[in-house]
């Protein structure tokens, strides 16, 4: 039995002839948190949209748990819970007025409403806010208000468009948590344009941009990305760089400021001991020699403006 939690086939959405999503697919897995990431305007919300079936695709298909959106619609959005961007709150209502009411509209039965709700504001650390009305709580459990109602009738996956924008950076750190906690019993999809927040929530990874993906694969994957085979060294006496290319596996090697210099080496190879040796045997002082990682930030960069084909690896 497979634990398969969302079949996302082909999605293609067209908007005046122009391919907002042109064939996104993917899966997702029970207690995966996959982080759906894009420049704005990149096609994740309309992506989202599909996903939920509050857009119908313009071609391809999406499942949930085996169900098909558009032959199920019923049964399949039952096992959703979603944010959308535009937290759908009534905010003349307090918390527990409100979060009954998404109960009822998630057909949580009756006998097991007060209990939903209970273990919903547990969850999103609303207990004390239970009689506050939401237009007087902070941005911040404004937004844990609307997890909570993803989250109360304890669906199969659960869908985030952009849950910290507008926060402060403890509330940030707040819903990231939740957001991790979430991911140890639902599949989650979090759709985000900001690189940190990937990292350190996710560990699944997609980029989008114009409407394709350019990425797909593991957090460890995009983290290697990030390394990649550069060394970043310091000299006393910094060599020419006619003079590192001598040493095995060394392809590249640009002088910087400071007595500093940036070596790159070829795939499958480890220069590393022999620069260290050639440095004491020539007398170059070295003081430093560490990898030169990329930026998140470069490697978004170098995915989503590249005009060469989608990058992809098999998904786990």
């Amino acid at each position: 039995m497979t634990n398969l939690t969302v079949e996302a086939i082909e999605l293609t959405r067209l908007y005046g002839g122009r391919e907002a999503v042109s064939n996104v697919s993917f899966n997702l897995t029970q207690g995966q948190v996959l982080g759906f990431l894009g420049p704005n305007g990149a096609g994740k919300s309309t992506t989202m949209k599909m996903l939920t079936g509050n857009l119908a695709p313009s071609a391809g298909s999406v499942k949930i748990c085996g169900i098909d959106m558009i032959e199920n619609p019923k049964e399949a959005k039952a096992l959703i819970g979603y944010l959308p961007e535009m937290r759908p709150l009534y905010k003349e209502f307090t918390v527990d007025e409100y979060l009954t009411i998404a109960a009822r509209l998630h057909r949580v039965a009756s006998r097991n409403i007060k209990k939903a709700v209970e273990t919903a504001k547990e969850r999103c650390g609303l207990t004390h806010m239970s009689k506050r009305l939401i237009e007087n709580l902070s941005n911040g459990y404004q937004q844990r208000v609307g997890i909570a109602q993803a989250i109360i009738h304890n669906p199969m996956v659960v869908i985030l468009d952009e849950p910290t924008v507008g926060l402060d950076p403890i509330q940030i750190r707040d819903i990231r948590t939740l957001i991790r906690e979430i991911g140890t019993d639902h599949s989650v999809i979090l759709s985000t344009h900001i690189l940190p927040e990937v990292e350190m929530v996710c560990d699944h990874v997609q980029i989008i941009d114009k409407g394709k993906l350019v990425f797909n694969g593991g957090i460890d994957v995009l983290k290697r990305q990030r390394v990649g085979n550069k060394l970043l060294i310091g000299f006393n006496n910094a060599p020419a760089p006619a003079d590192l290319l001598q040493i095995a596996g060394v392809s590249e090697a640009e002088t910087l400021e400071n007595n500093m210099m940036r070596v790159r080496f070829a795939e499958n190879t480890t220069p590393h001991e022999s620069i260290v040796q050639a440095a004491v045997k020539n007398g170059w002082g070295l003081y430093q020699i560490a990898p030169d990682q990329t930026s998140l930030e470069d490697v978004f960069v170098q995915l989503t403006y590249q005009d060469a084909a989608a990058v992809e690896t098999p998904v786990a």
